[in-house]
């Protein structure tokens, strides 16, 4: 442990008295209240969109780097936007391909210490700043008609299971999950079918049918369309 982490670890368990609680706590409300109003009034607008998650690492000219901006320009030419976590990596990604098929591109970045800073290929008015990350995680599926989760870290395993499980306790309407690149999710997919379903029985087997896995970007744009399609729906809010 970093004498900068400890540091921070003492400040957060530091005693505090009922009036520094309750004041800090109040505070809190307000910011949270102030990043949903401003989240809610500001994406309303943006029409048919895909949320595309991924790793912030990933770099420019590497292979899901190039895939994830090809899906996005894909999903642009049927008539969906792209929204992204708005930082580096898949993010940036998504939102080049967004701007360069002539679609919305839409970020939603997060404060953090490291890896996040806005990138350039977001819409002029379209790029939020969030503090919460639950607050950010509403966001991504009250205002997407899909997601697409390319390989990532621990933030895009949070952002996908989150998007599963409301589907899985029907909190939310059901919509496409796509996750893309076989290779990378294959040895999950196995782990969650033989430790949770097989031996454990903690999911149901229907529950793998909450999500898609694919390598192209015409498959990703595939599952999209045909489940609008299958369920007479038009893709909007």
């Amino acid at each position: 442990m970093t004498p900068s982490e400890d540091k921070r670890i003492r400040e957060k368990l530091k005693q505090k008295t009922w009036n520094e609680i309750k004041s800090n706590d109040s505070w809190a409300i307000f910011k949270v209240m102030s990043e949903f109003v401003d989240g809610y009034e500001k994406l309303s607008r943006i029409g048919p969109c895909v949320s595309v998650f991924g790793s912030a690492r990933t770099k420019p000219g590497e292979a899901y780097y190039e895939l994830a901006e090809n899906i996005a320009f894909k999903l642009t030419q049927n008539g969906y936007g792209v929204i992204t976590g708005g930082g580096p990596g898949i993010m940036e990604a998504g939102n080049k391909g967004a701007q360069r098929g002539g679609g919305v591109s839409v970020g939603l970045n997060i404060d953090l210490p490291f890896e996040q800073k806005d990138n350039s290929y977001i819409d002029h008015g379209k790029s939020l700043e969030f503090d919460y990350f639950f607050v950010r995680k509403v966001m991504f599926v009250k205002y997407a008609q899909g997601f697409v989760a390319m390989p990532g870290g621990f933030g895009t395993l949070d952002e996908l299971f989150e998007a599963i499980t409301l589907i899985q306790t029907k909190k939310i309407a059901k919509f496409p999950i796509i996750l893309v690149g076989t290779s990378f999710w294959a040895g999950l997919i196995d782990w969650i079918k033989d430790m949770m379903l097989h031996k454990n029985g903690n999911i149901s087997a229907e529950d793998l049918d909450l999500f898609s896995i694919v390598d192209s970007p015409d498959q990703v744009v595939d599952v999209i369309n045909n489940f609008y399609k299958k369920h007479q729906l038009s893709p909007n809010f």
